[in-house]
């Protein structure tokens, strides 16, 4: 495992989990995560040798969404966008594993993923429209195919907070565990996921998305599209 970056990267047994490095930010994206978590996905996309992503996230959060420690740029959106479209469009399974804060964009990515499993602890917030910013991620997608249209409208302009539970309730999330059976519980579903014959999953992931996320790929143009003229209006 190379530990030195803001990506931690560990193989094994067709398991390939891509764990978000920044702790001390509760692993906020910046552009280098970004940047590393878009290049790993990419390039696991023709190794034959994964046979499912597991994402993860470092310390006392899964994501806290974009790092606002700056104001959001174009390559922001760009990379965020390409996230996204990578989880959705990978041809292996992804099992994301969130607890902590998950929170705007790590959200996002988290309703991008194939099966997410979440720590009792888990918090979820999206807070765009109350920060003045649009959402990303195929969100406008995502969350409306998962939650119902009245739902995700309530949940983006209002910006609660809500629950593991909440988010079970709701069909954003596939199980909730207790934050100390997290890791097992993971590595057991993702352990399940690898050993589906690989072709197989990658036409049920396609097929589902093709059929369910329809809209996707229009959300994501539009979200990109309204981000810019907020910025620059």
């Amino acid at each position: 495992m190379d530990t030195a970056g803001k990506l931690l990267t560990d193989r094994d047994q067709g398991i390939l989990t891509l764990t978000l490095n920044r702790p001390d930010k509760l692993n906020a994206i910046d552009n280098e995560l970004a940047e590393a978590l878009l290049q790993a996905l990419q390039s696991a996309r023709d190794d034959t040798s994964v046979r499912v992503v597991r994402l993860r996230g470092h310390g006392r959060a899964f994501c806290a969404g974009r790092d606002v420690g700056a104001p959001p740029t174009e390559q922001d959106l760009v990379l965020v966008q390409a996230v996204s479209e990578a989880i959705v469009r990978h041809p292996r399974p992804v099992l994301a594993e969130v607890h902590g804060w998950t929170v705007g964009a790590g959200l996002e990515w988290m309703l991008n993923a194939d099966v997410v499993l979440a720590a009792d602890n888990t918090r979820f917030k999206l807070p765009e429209a109350s920060l003045g910013v649009f959402v990303t991620g195929g969100l406008t997608a995502t969350l409306p195919a998962m939650a119902g249209l009245a739902r995700a409208k309530a949940l983006m302009l209002l910006g609660d907070e809500f629950s593991a539970g909440e988010a079970r309730d709701w069909g954003l999330i596939w199980q909730v565990v207790s934050a100390d059976a997290l890791q097992a519980t993971g590595l057991q579903l993702a352990q399940r996921l690898a050993n589906l014959r690989p072709e197989v999953a990658t036409q049920f992931k396609r097929v589902l998305n093709q059929i369910g996320l329809a809209a996707f790929d229009n959300a994501v143009a539009e979200e990109s599209s309204v981000q810019r003229h907020l910025q620059n209006g």
